[in-house]
């Protein structure tokens, strides 16, 4: 909703800041988006007047015009517009002027005669012919409006209207229009209302000489207001009338046209006018729709309606879509002489569903399926019949149709309890407070009962009543308290773990991602599995959106290289991403239930003797990468600084081909790639991307991905954190460089030398690997330092040396041997 804030005084002192106000409104509920002043982007552009034209001398089309502009002296313009004459009143930007779009204007010579500034036309200023009808599209603006020579031009054209933007919430219908704004303002600074009931004379006339109504539904249509204006004449809005449509983002079309969106903007009842001569045998008939039944609506498409729609209807055919559109003929045209205004109360809910059904939405049905104040309709119709004859658009008869079916005693009131208040919202707001704010807002307290007014349709409860005192007191005045009776909000033990995964791979310049959880089938195929694999056996879903998104993925492999592959073909040098997500692995057993438990209902049906378990979610850790940055190093550091943010020690790294618990090892070279172990428990694999997969998703250079499970990684991590004392005693180190088949891991190695070496091992480090001349094919060299140390005295040699030989014997043991 667009507010203007030149309206918005009409019925309210409202001269604040416009920054404090849009606060203010805010704190009290009603949120404002953002605020716009008109013409902003215009700047040094005044009015002008032409008191010469002549000639260029240099040129055929182009006219020098000397403008008075408010200046000692006139200045000199160049202009090639063909409509400009002496004495016209004309928009001139002066020299370093500013105009919509970033335009700026400054003084030059064209064909060698000097131009100090520009005369504008409307589109230049931002606007067209709808907001000054009288003036020509493709020429200089010729004003007619009453302005003072050098005066701003958006004073002199009222292009300087403030509108503010309003998110209204689906309960607030009442916001939808400027007096429910009104009134929001006046309760919020606690300034007076200025609300005046609508008046109109009228002239001598039986509306039943000229229209019958009918409403056959009256659960759908409970209200229906009509009137009739003769001898109408159709012409331009006055400006004043324009201007604050342009303001509330409405376009002007003609007056009756406008004056309906004035009223729906005003009051935020939507109306309708009908041309008499379209409504054949002038009988208004507010009936549901046959099926079958057609109409072509003001958009121009031609609508198939069923029996489920309400219409309004003529003696023969459906006229409009109530509370949605009128039909094609049903608008004012330029010959119409007799208008019929129509306002109605349709139910919520069926304009909604009609709405929907129909793909047709509207300002009216946007207001209407919300819910509009249902004793509104006649105050509404008044008013477009004090606009009619304020605007001398025609005459209006004083006799005019009310079918009404609602009741008008029926009223909203709600048991009020201060005390109660009070509590519910940990305040000591006095009673006498709370009876002034809901007064404010235009409710009535009496004998314990707040009623709510009618414009108000969403108060049920006393918790409504409480919200009405709490934005009124002020949100930010109410203490801040923990709620009685609830346990402190806090982290569960997996929240703060997955929290520290996250925080790691971030400070390692991961970039987190999120994909969908559902993905096709032939994710699958793209990454090698096997056609027995278990990854295979997925849950589908029963109505999915397309192929592509038809069952739950047993893997985030896929989906990381599908993020991968976007980012590479978008030309991003290189990336590093990772997400944490759920895997869904189906369970095949069903669930038996005991006799007693399969007589249970279960929302009114009979529970079944079993159901199908929902599948295990398990959460993942899913780390990709590529670039010139990007390699299997450098994505195992990242794993080893991750375990060890975790406390997760004594971690191996095997082969992936020789695992049967991944089978996202197809997806992944075989000699690049490596499932990680802890004490026998699977923890995740990593590698380099196949070639065919890389080829496959686009990536055309190496790729790089690691799957984490972290349930066991929660499983193997440790909150203990030990502290060793510093050391007293030197270590010793002695280097080994042996020689061992191609085959066997170097891991494999450093895990013998760890078991024989004991509790004195300090470190082992690899730093060398050799293949070469003097090297037996099938071998390689492989040397490390031991560093050995003993908290208890310094290591002698021959306790060193006799650690080192258990070593060899353990090496010895998996064909590794010294070399020579």
């Amino acid at each position: 909703m667009n507010l203007s804030m030149k309206w918005l005084n009409d019925y309210v002192k409202a001269d604040m800041p416009i920054k404090d106000y849009c606060h203010a409104l805010t704190m009290s509920g009603s949120k404002v988006e953002c605020y716009e002043t008109e013409g902003k982007e215009i700047s040094n552009v005044v009015v002008g007047k032409i008191l010469s034209v002549v000639p260029h001398e240099n040129s055929d089309h182009l006219v020098v015009c000397q403008v008075e502009v408010g200046k000692d002296t006139p200045i000199q313009i160049v202009t090639g517009a063909s409509n400009v004459n002496a004495g016209d009143i004309v928009p001139v930007a002066l020299d370093g002027s500013t105009l919509p779009n970033g335009v700026k204007i400054k003084k030059g010579k064209l064909r060698g005669v000097a131009s100090n500034g520009m005369l504008c036309s409307l589109g230049e200023l931002g606007l067209d012919k709808r907001d000054f009808p009288y003036a020509i599209e493709d020429g200089i603006f010729i004003m007619q409006e009453n302005c003072e020579i050098g005066q701003d031009i958006q004073s002199a054209i009222g292009l300087n209207d403030t509108s503010v933007e309003f998110e209204i919430t689906s309960n607030r219908p009442d916001c939808l229009s400027v007096i429910g704004l009104a009134r929001e303002t006046a309760a919020t600074y606690n300034l007076p209302l200025n609300v005046k009931a609508p008046e109109y004379k009228g002239i001598d006339g039986n509306i039943n000489d000229y229209l019958s109504v009918k409403i056959t539904n009256t659960e759908k249509c409970m209200r229906y207001c009509a009137g009739i204006v003769k001898n109408v004449k159709i012409e331009p809005s006055p400006r004043w009338l324009r201007e604050r449509l342009r303001a509330s983002g409405v376009r002007p079309i003609n007056n009756f046209v406008d004056i309906t969106n004035y009223v729906m903007l005003e009051y935020g009842q939507p109306m309708h006018a009908f041309d008499l001569r379209y409504v054949e045998g002038a009988k208004i008939n507010v009936r549901n729709a046959e099926n079958g039944e057609k109409i072509m609506t003001l958009d121009g498409v031609e609508r198939e309606l069923s029996d489920d729609m309400l219409v309004i209807a003529d003696e023969k055919k459906p006229v409009a879509v109530a509370g949605i559109m009128g039909g094609e003929y049903s608008g004012i045209m330029d010959d119409t002489t007799t208008v019929v205004f129509e306002s109605a109360y349709f139910e919520p809910s069926q304009v909604r569903r009609t709405s929907k059904k129909l793909r047709l939405k509207s300002d009216a049905s946007a207001r209407y399926e919300k819910g509009v104040d249902p004793f509104i309709s006649m105050t509404c119709l008044k008013r477009a019949f004090e606009l009619v004859e304020e605007l001398g658009a025609g005459e209006v008869l004083n006799t005019v149709i009310d079918c009404d079916y609602l009741d008008h005693n029926k009223k909203n009131s709600v048991d009020f309890d201060s005390a109660w208040i009070n509590d519910f919202l940990g305040t000591d707001i006095p009673e006498t407070d709370m009876i002034d704010y809901l007064t404010r807002l235009g409710f009535e307290v009496a004998d314990g009962k707040v009623t709510a007014p009618s414009f108000r349709i969403d108060i049920e409860c006393k918790a409504d009543i409480a919200e009405e005192v709490a934005r009124i007191y002020g949100y930010n005045n109410i203490p801040s308290s923990d709620f009685r009776g609830v346990a402190k909000a806090e982290f569960t033990p997996e929240q703060k773990f997955v929290r520290t995964l996250r925080d790691t791979v971030v400070s390692l310049g991961g970039y987190e991602i999120a994909t969908y959880s559902f993905v096709s089938p032939k994710y699958f195929d793209k990454i090698r599995l096997p056609e027995n694999s278990r990854l295979r056996k997925v849950v589908k879903i029963v109505n999915p959106l397309g192929e592509d998104t038809s069952v739950m993925r047993t893997s985030t492999i896929p989906s990381m290289l599908d993020v991968l592959s976007f980012n590479y073909n978008n030309r991003n040098e290189k990336a590093c991403l990772f997400e944490i997500s759920k895997e869904y692995l189906p369970v095949d057993e069903k669930r038996n239930y005991s006799p007693e438990e399969a007589n249970l209902v279960n929302n009114g049906k009979p529970r079944h003797e079993y159901e199908y378990q929902l599948p295990d979610e398990l959460q993942r850790l899913t780390i990709g990468m590529y670039g010139s940055e990007a390699d299997f190093y450098v994505l195992k550091g990242m794993i080893e600084q991750l375990f060890a943010e975790i406390n997760i020690t004594g971690v191996e790294y095997v082969r992936a081909g020789e695992c049967e618990v991944f089978d996202e090892k197809y997806a992944l070279h075989p000699g690049r790639s490596a499932v990680i172990l802890k004490d026998g428990k699977h923890l995740g694999i990593m590698g380099e991307v196949h070639p065919e997969v890389q080829e496959t998703y686009g990536i055309g250079t190496k790729t790089y991905v690691a799957k984490l499970s972290i349930p066991e990684l929660m499983e193997c991590a440790s909150d203990e954190i030990t502290y060793k004392p510093l050391p007293k005693f030197p270590a010793t180190t002695r280097d080994l460089s042996l020689i061992v088949d191609d085959e066997v891991p170097v891991a494999e190695l450093e895990k013998a030398i760890r078991g024989a070496v004991g509790k004195i091992l300090e470190k082992v480090t690899l730093f060398d690997v050799y293949k070469g001349k003097q090297i037996e094919n099938g071998k390689k060299s492989v040397s490390y330092s031991v560093s050995m140390r003993s908290h208890e005295g310094t290591l002698t040699d021959e306790q060193a040396d006799s650690a080192v030989k258990k070593a060899l014997k353990a090496l010895a043991d998996i064909g590794a041997e010294l070399r020579g």
